[in-house]
C-alpha cells in the first residue's frame, strides 16, 4: 500500500504549470523559437524542486510520481482517513 500524500495547493499548481508548458514545448516544430518556453520549464523545474514542501518530506521520489499523479486529476490525494475534497 502506498503512504497517502497531502500536497499543497501551491504545488500542484506548479506541477501542472510544468506540465503544460512541457506539452506546449513538445508541440512547437523544431526551430520555431522555443527558447521562452524552455526558460519557463527551467524556472519552473527550479520552483518545483526546491519548494518548502520537500524539505519536510524524505519521499522526493516517491512523492514526485504521487504528485505528478495528483496535478493530472487536478486534486491532491487526501491523508489517511479523510474523505476527497
Amino acid at each position: 500500500m502506498r503512504p497517502p500524500f497531502r500536497f499543497p495547493e501551491d504545488l500542484i499548481t506548479l506541477e501542472r504549470a510544468w506540465q503544460q508548458t512541457y506539452a506546449e514545448l513538445a508541440q512547437v516544430p523544431a526551430g520555431a523559437g522555443t527558447t521562452v518556453l524552455r526558460h519557463r520549464l527551467i524556472t519552473l523545474s527550479g520552483d518545483l524542486c526546491t519548494h518548502p514542501y520537500w524539505a519536510t518530506s524524505a519521499a522526493w521520489r516517491a512523492g514526485g510520481v504521487e504528485l505528478r499523479r495528483a496535478a493530472r486529476t487536478h486534486t491532491s490525494a487526501p491523508a489517511e482517513g479523510e474523505a476527497a475534497a
